[in-house]
Parts: C-alpha cells; sequence; structure tokens
C-alpha cells in the first residue's frame, strides 16, 4: 500500500479517465483500468474483496432486473411495424400545415420513446421513414434531420428511460417517482420542439411546406380509424406499463415484465412475430444487456476507490467553496454534467457522477427528484452535442445516402433543438412543480 493524498488520488484517477477516454479506448475497458491499479494502490491485496463486495450489493439489486426487460420490449416493438401505421396516420392529419410532417416526427419520437425506450433504435426508425419523405416534399435538410434527432432521443428521458431504471440505485431514489417526474419534463421538451417548428415555418415558409392535398385526399372516416387503430397498441402499452406503477399496482420491475409481455403480443397481432425475429431480438437483449452490465461492474469499482480514497470529499469541498452560494455550486455541477456529456456516455456519468454529486446536492438542500431530474434532462442533450453526439452519427448513418443530407445539416438543424432543452431547465428552476406534481399523485 502507497499513502497517497486524496487530491493526488482525485487528480490522478480524474486525469487517466479523460486521457483514456480521449485516446478513444473502449469507456467501460478505460474506467476499470483505471480504478484496479489504484485500488492496489490504496488497499493493497484486500482491494478484490472490497470491490467484490460493493459490485455485488449493486448488481443484485433487484430494480435492475428491469433493465432486460425494458430492453427486450424496445427491440421486439422496433421489429413490430408500429413507427410506420404511425406515420401513415399522422402524414394524413398533420401533412397540410406547415411544419406538420416535422411536428409529425417529434411526435412519433414521444409516443415511440413511452414505448420502446431506446436511442438508437428511434432515431433509426425515423431517419429511415420520416426523413425521405420531409426531404423530397420540399423540407429544409436541416429541419428534417434535426426534428428526427430531437425527436428520438426523447426516448432517454420519457420512461420507461433505462437511464432512469440506473439513476435509482445510484441516488437512492425511487425510480417510480423518477418515471413520473421525466413524464412532464418529456412532454415539455416534445412541446417546446413542435413549437419551434411551427414558428420557424410560420416564419420561413419554404423550409417546411404544406403537403399538396391531392396526395393527402383520404375520406375522413378512413382516416379516423387509420389514426384509431395506429394509436390504441402504444397506449396499451403505456398505460400495461406506466398506469400499473402509477397506480400502485406493480414496481418497475414487474411492469417491464408486463411491458415486454404485452410488445410480443403486438408483434403477434401485426404477424410480425417468428422464430427469426424472437431470436434476433434475444440476442440483441443480451448483447445489449452485457455492455450495459460490463460498464457497471466497472463504474461501481471505479466510485468505490474514488471515494474510499478521500476523492468524493475533494470533489465535494471544490464545488461546494464555488460563489454565488448553492446556485453557483448547482451551476458548477450542471456545467461539468453537460461537458462531460460532449464526451462520455450517459452510463458512465450516471454511474460514477451521481453517487458522488448526490450528497453534495442534498448538502446544498436542493430537492433529490428535482436535481435528479435536472441532471437527466441535462445528458439528454448529449446526445446532441458534438463530438460524441451519438443520434447525429447514427441518423447520419440511417439516413439513404441519395438524400445528400451531410453531418453539417444534421448539426444546424440540431442547434435549436439543444437550445430548446436549455429554455427547459430554465422553466424547471422556475416553476420545479413541474417535475414535483406527478410523483406526489403516485398511489403508494
Amino acid at each position: 500500500m502507497i499513502e497517497l493524498s486524496p487530491e493526488i488520488i482525485t487528480v490522478l484517477m480524474l486525469g487517466g479517465l479523460l486521457i483514456g477516454v480521449l485516446t478513444g479506448f473502449p469507456v467501460a475497458f478505460v474506467i476499470g483500468a483505471v480504478a484496479l491499479p489504484f485500488g492496489f494502490l490504496i488497499w493493497g491485496d484486500t482491494v478484490a474483496q472490497l470491490l467484490y463486495g460493493r459490485i455485488f450489493m449493486i448488481v443484485k439489486n433487484y430494480i435492475l432486473l428491469a433493465v432486460p426487460l425494458f430492453v427486450f420490449m424496445g427491440l421486439m416493438l422496433e421489429r413490430s411495424g408500429i413507427t410506420e401505421k404511425l406515420y401513415d396516420a399522422l402524414y394524413l392529419w398533420l401533412g397540410g400545415f406547415r411544419g406538420g410532417l416535422a411536428i409529425t416526427t417529434v411526435l412519433i419520437g414521444t409516443i415511440l420513446a413511452a414505448c420502446v425506450g431506446i436511442i438508437a433504435a428511434s432515431v433509426t426508425m425515423l431517419s429511415i421513414i420520416a426523413v425521405p419523405h420531409m426531404v423530397k416534399r420540399g423540407y429544409s435538410k436541416s429541419l428534417a434531420s434535426g426534428a428526427t434527432c430531437a425527436g428520438g432521443t426523447l426516448g432517454i428521458l420519457i420512461p420507461p428511460s433505462v437511464m432512469l431504471v440506473f439513476y435509482g440505485p445510484m441516488a437512492e431514489i425511487s425510480v417510480g417517482k423518477l418515471f413520473f417526474a421525466a413524464f412532464p419534463a418529456g412532454l415539455l421538451l416534445s412541446t417546446l420542439y413542435c413549437g419551434y417548428i411551427a414558428l420557424h415555418s410560420l416564419i420561413q415558409p419554404e423550409v417546411a411546406p404544406a403537403v399538396p392535398i391531392e396526395e393527402r385526399a383520404v375520406p375522413f372516416l378512413k382516416k379516423t380509424v387509420m389514426l384509431l387503430t395506429s394509436l390504441v397498441p402504444p397506449v396499451i402499452l403505456i398505460l400495461a406499463v406506466l398506469g400499473t406503477i402509477f397506480f400502485g399496482i406493480a414496481a418497475p420491475t414487474e411492469a417491464a415484465g408486463v411491458g415486454a409481455f404485452v410488445a410480443t403480443l403486438l408483434a403477434l397481432a401485426y404477424r410480425k412475430l417468428n422464430w427469426r425475429v424472437l431470436k434476433e431480438v434475444g440476442r440483441d437483449t443480451v448483447r445489449t444487456c452485457g455492455m450495459i452490465f460490463l460498464f457497471v461492474v466497472m463504474s461501481v469499482a471505479f466510485v468505490g476507490v474514488f471515494i474510499g480514497g478521500g476523492g468524493g470529499k475533494v470533489v465535494s469541498a471544490f464545488i461546494l467553496a464555488s460563489p454565488f452560494g448553492k446556485w453557483g455550486a448547482f451551476a458548477v455541477i450542471m456545467f461539468i454534467t453537460f461537458i462531460l456529456g460532449m464526451f462520455i456516455d450517459w452510463m458512465g456519468i450516471v454511474l460514477i457522477m451521481v453517487p458522488i454529486i448526490t450528497p453534495i446536492a442534498e448538502a446544498l438542500g436542493f430537492h433529490e427528484l428535482w436535481f435528479a431530474m435536472m441532471i437527466c434532462v441535462n445528458l439528454q442533450m448529449s446526445f446532441m452535442t458534438p463530438p460524441y453526439a451519438p443520434a447525429i452519427f447514427i441518423a447520419r448513418g440511417a439516413i439513404p445516402p441519395d438524400l445528400g443530407v451531410t453531418t453539417a445539416d444534421i448539426i444546424r438543424g440540431i442547434t435549436p433543438f439543444v437550445l430548446l432543452v436549455v429554455v427547459a431547465l430554465g422553466l424547471f428552476v422556475i416553476f420545479p412543480e413541474i417535475l414535483l406534481w406527478l410523483p406526489a399523485q403516485m398511489i403508494k
């Protein structure tokens, strides 16, 4: 064992993590590679036993069983054809308005967020289905791709969000309450996105022209039936998951099991379920969850060493020494979260930062649920802020090449939506009841 001051441990561990991430190594392996050597330096041979105990306490958490179930649910819905049916129905209703197709894209992204909850799946489906429709009808490439990325990334926030399932145990907050605090937050963002598109289309009609009436000349009754039949399945799924939690019928883990079962029934009803699809969904679920839980194990080890070596106290002292009192400290936390989100996946931030900053927020006197949602909304921006920005690169790869949409087009289009997230954060500061009212109504 070597005696190191907490300040030196903090600088070396955070510096090693930053260097490893910037050199392009997989973040999970970087986290583990930094944690283990420092653990041996601090505790010697006992580090393995100490870390095993800490990792076991996290991994055996019953609520984390919801993760593979929600992932399975999202992947099964991705293959059910629900997106195409929703788009065909909403296209007929909203296509006649300027910006209607972009608003349709955001609305479908919102519905998918409450059903799928997997960013890559939502952005990919919308990029393949919605962007070609918009660009071929004269929409600005930047607006079309920006609306697609913004709508697709709502899945990280709107429940059932895997991020919230992990945030709860890390901060020791009820996942059910996080779900119902995140729901109005996601709906507000969706409303702001749609409002911006409508205003932008009004000021600059050429960026989002209305679809010609001959392309949407469908009888009213047929349009209504199409809308209802496309909306009923996702509504059933949302009620099956969120309704059971809200009314106290089931915990998030049991609700995830119900959601996975209902998603399978919907795929069967749409005649998309067969042995090949079931095998692919199962395989992709195992792959995704394997990556996620590798991240969990490495991150828990890192946090254990970092806090055990005194790094948590050093970070806490630094933040609490910020000028302008509690709000100055809050601004520092939000800024650090935003910057980290530009380079690191949300899992690294939630699993490493949250156990460190949650006690700081409590010491500052912030409501734990409100603070958690501010961090989560901040992290939603990380999917749209380069250089990391996975939504941008997923969309770039999924949008058909013949449309000529460039990465620069996507970045230009997504920038206003990032600014709208900042506006939403400001509204949550001024009106915290937006986030806190619905969780208070939950039936225990």
